[in-house]
């Protein structure tokens, strides 16, 4: 990981932040099997252009196109997009500690993940660079991994941080109430009834059930 972070600050050449078409595989070839590319396509969302074999391994497949928190488990997603936004927002380079308890022929993982932000051709910093590695036996993939520990740290030393925040870009679906229409007009069936009156309506007679309900006319009339 060390090695990764040197050969991207000797990209960046008095820039904040290198470009994507600064990185050589020629550059990395010592940690090419755990190095990947992500592209930013929302907000703490991103997915892998490039993978190395190591995260094939992990994943028991190929890696290119699937969606960057493919490898953390439901509970750690929420968290790894907001540290993963923060690194392209801010700009700032961050560090995961990531764990994968063992079972049934997963032996348990101990792994690291690094991310320094890249800028595309376009110039807006919608890529980054990365390393996943891992300690231990993989096993039989796929291997996700619990999120345990992150850490951001500035570009330029000494700079500030961006301290990554819950996802507010998550908007919430507010759930609607459903309505039947009315099979003649369209519009909404309306009654004065709660659910709870119409429960006590089934042993009443049939004056008190009419005078339950109420007509609503949608005509004007």
């Amino acid at each position: 990981m060390l090695e990764l972070r040197e050969y991207w600050h000797s990209l960046r050449q008095g820039r904040a932040v290198p470009a994507r078409s600064d990185i050589e595989p020629s550059g990395i070839r010592r940690v090419l099997d755990y190095a990947f590319i992500l592209e930013r396509i929302a907000p703490g969302a991103a997915r892998f252009r490039l993978a190395g074999q190591h995260l094939i391994d992990l994943m028991g497949m190929e890696v290119r196109g699937m969606p960057a928190v493919s490898f953390l488990k439901p509970p750690s997603r929420g968290r790894f997009a907001d540290v993963l936004e923060s690194v392209f927002k801010a700009p700032q380079i961050a560090e995961l500690t990531l764990d994968a308890p063992g079972e049934y022929a997963r032996p348990a993982l101990r792994g690291h993940m690094l991310l320094l932000p890249l800028r595309s051709d376009l110039g807006d910093i919608t890529r980054a660079l990365g390393c996943l590695i891992s300690e231990g036996e993989i096993g039989i993939g796929p291997r996700r991994f619990d999120l345990i520990e992150d850490r951001v740290r500035p570009i330029i030393a000494g700079g500030k941080t961006l301290r990554p925040s819950p996802s507010s870009y998550e908007l919430a679906e507010t759930q609607r109430e459903f309505r039947r229409p009315d099979s003649a007009t369209g519009a909404p069936m309306q009654t004065s009834a709660r659910p709870a009156d119409i429960r006590d309506l089934q042993n009443a007679s049939p004056e008190q059930r009419r005078a339950a309900f109420r007509i609503i006319s949608t005509d004007g009339g």
